[in-house]
């Protein structure tokens, strides 16, 4: 049917075959398929934020997220936090490349006089500056040494158990994830992709053991975090190291926290069955 019938008066002859909606469809198409194209890289959700050594007083620029500019995907059973396009865990720590004072971001400019001092003298004494970025971002070699020393900084200011055990914490899921990047064609790989995951199983147990240590002598917050998600963690950690009987107690306190999240109640029900299971298999 010719839709524009009648208008052959004013000697528009060539519009019959024209349809009224075809051209909006291929631009929504060619929308869509610009939008696919998109390719974004890690570097679009950082900027480099001037800092000021509280060692030494150094001024220099260190790498961080736009946190209003990611998107978190989901965590896993760990609450290791996963975001689109970028693993925001790279960017926790700061470090000073001239004097190697290294903390948590949320640590770094919050540090005693005689924390200053014993830094100074057993760590910036030594410090070689070789670890300025190379890049536009950090790589997770990079990342995993970064942490390492600042838990080298932790344990010579005397940090906190719970400051310790959550950058034991980021270690073992960076090291992790590391493992996940890296080949595994010939014997030479398949090691050393074990040791790296060995090694993230050693900090995850020290941070197991960190935390189990802090809770009865720290308050809440812990690191940021609120005791029913401590307590989750707690759970799943010993979960992991098969001590289901523990496991079960901090699944019990978050399950009667009246401050715990539906999501975290519903995910420490699915833990309890989960264990309620692997115990009945083991009764057969």
């Amino acid at each position: 049917m010719n839709l524009f019938s009648g208008l052959e008066k004013f000697g528009l002859k060539s519009v019959s075959s024209m349809q009224v909606f075809e051209e909006e469809q291929k631009d929504k198409k060619e929308e869509e398929k610009a939008k696919q194209e998109i390719v974004h890289t890690e570097e679009e959700f950082l900027f480099d934020k001037k800092m000021v050594c509280g060692v030494c007083d150094s001024e220099f620029k260190t790498k961080r997220v736009k946190n209003g500019r990611v998107r978190m995907l989901k965590s896993d059973p760990d609450l290791r936090p996963r975001f689109q396009f970028i693993d925001t865990l790279k960017y926790g720590v700061t470090s000073c490349p001239v004097c190697g004072y290294t903390a948590l971001n949320r640590n770094f400019e919050h540090l005693a006089p005689v924390q200053e001092k014993l830094i100074r003298e057993q760590i910036s004494s030594q410090f070689r500056p070789t670890m300025q970025y190379d890049s536009a971002t950090i790589p997770y070699d990079m990342a995993i040494d970064r942490y390492k020393l600042s838990l080298l900084n932790a344990i010579v200011k005397k940090g906190k158990a719970s400051e310790k055990s959550y950058i034991c914490l980021n270690l073992a899921w960076l090291l992790r994830e590391k493992a996940s990047t890296m080949p595994e064609g010939t014997p030479g790989e398949k090691a050393a992709k074990a040791e790296c995951l060995k090694e993230g199983e050693t900090f995850y147990e020290q941070a197991y053991e960190g935390f189990m240590k802090a809770i009865s002598q720290e308050m809440y917050p812990m690191c940021g975090m609120e005791q029913s998600t401590v307590d989750y963690l707690l759970a799943y950690m010993a979960f992991h190291f098969k001590k289901y009987d523990v496991s079960a107690k901090f699944l019990t306190s978050v399950a009667t926290s009246p401050s715990a999240s539906r999501r975290a109640k519903d995910m420490a029900l699915d833990l309890r069955n989960e264990i309620r299971v692997i115990l009945a298999k083991q009764k057969k």
